[in-house]
C-alpha cells in the first residue's frame, strides 16, 4: 500500500518541471606562483600579512552545461615586500537543468564555488609548501552570504539609480 500513488501525487509530479544539478568534471584551469623576494624571504622573521581576493566567472558552454571558474589570489607580504603570490583558477563543468532566473544565479554563485573551493584551497596549500613556505590553510568561505551581499548591493545600486527592482 505504501507503493501506491494517489492521483493527486501523480498530477503534481507531472506539473513540476524536472530539476537536475550534477557535477561533470573538476579541473585546474590555471595556477601561478611567484616568490619575488627569493631567498631573502627565508631570512626575515615570519610575520606575514595575508591578502585574499576571490572571484567567480560563469560561462554557458551549451544548453544545460555551465563552466564555473573560481579564482583565488593570495598575496603574502613581509613588511612591505611580497614574499609570495599564488593564483589558482579552479574550474568545474556542471549540468544544470530546470533551474532558471535568480535560482540559477544562486546555484552558479554558491553551490558550484562551494564544490570548487576545497580543490582550490588544496592546490594553493600544495604549491605554497613546495615553494618552501609554511602551509597556508585558507578558512572556509560562506558563498551564500557573499551572494546575498552582492544581491543586496545590486538592489541598492538599482534603487539609487532610480531603476525598478525585481524581487
Amino acid at each position: 500500500m505504501a507503493d501506491e500513488q494517489t492521483p493527486e501525487t501523480t498530477e503534481g509530479a507531472a506539473e513540476q518541471p524536472s530539476q537536475q544539478f550534477a557535477m561533470q568534471r573538476i579541473y585546474l584551469k590555471d595556477l601561478s606562483f611567484e616568490a619575488p623576494m627569493g631567498a631573502d624571504a627565508f631570512r626575515k622573521q615570519w610575520k606575514p600579512q595575508v591578502n585574499q581576493e576571490l572571484n567567480t566567472k560563469t560561462n554557458k558552454v551549451e544548453d544545460g552545461l555551465y563552466e564555473v571558474v573560481l579564482t583565488l589570489t593570495i598575496t603574502v607580504k613581509l613588511e612591505e615586500e611580497t614574499a609570495f603570490l599564488v593564483e589558482v583558477h579552479q574550474a568545474g563543468l556542471f549540468t544544470i537543468q530546470g533551474i532558471e532566473g535568480q535560482q540559477l544565479a544562486q546555484v552558479l554563485n554558491t553551490m558550484c564555488p562551494n564544490i570548487l573551493f576545497p580543490y582550490a584551497r588544496e592546490a594553493i596549500d600544495n604549491v605554497v609548501t613546495k615553494g618552501s613556505f609554511p602551509a597556508l590553510m585558507l578558512p572556509p568561505i560562506n558563498f551564500d552570504a557573499l551572494f546575498a551581499q552582492a544581491v543586496a548591493q545590486a538592489k541598492q545600486k538599482a534603487e539609487a539609480a532610480g531603476e525598478p527592482t525585481v524581487n
